[in-house]
């Protein structure tokens, strides 16, 4: 899986060896990254999501930021963000392995990190 580009940028974020197919790494390492996947996320309520064949597009209207989620697991566990008590239970139930995958908690975090995903109560 590969990590949300940016629109603004001309070739998107620098390329993940442990993510890029040509690096010969056969697995996606699981590593700790600034990302709690055991608190429960949701899109922020200014961020519209398009399907693409290739993933989605994301679009916040406050920020006018652009990213393109390039794998559709990773597209289905944050548009389930909301139905789930957490990130790790959300992606789990769009298919993607327990433990989360670096790639894929790196992806989240950078998310959040650009507001594109914020933190919600758990209620």
């Amino acid at each position: 899986m590969t990590l949300p580009a940016e629109a603004g940028s001309p070739t998107g974020p620098l390329p993940d060896a442990r993510s890029d197919p040509r690096s010969g790494s056969a697995a996606t390492p699981s590593a700790p990254t600034g990302f709690d996947l055991d608190v429960a996320w949701r899109l922020h309520a200014q961020v519209a999501v398009r399907p693409e064949p290739f993933g989605a597009l994301l679009y916040h209207f406050g920020t006018r930021r652009l990213s393109f989620l390039k794998d559709p697991l990773l597209t289905d566990a944050v548009r389930s963000l909301p139905d789930h008590a957490t990130a790790r239970a959300a992606c789990v139930a769009a298919g993607v392995p327990d433990p989360v995958p670096a790639d894929v908690a790196g992806a989240l975090e950078t998310l959040a990190q650009t507001g594109m995903i914020v933190r919600r109560d758990p209620s």
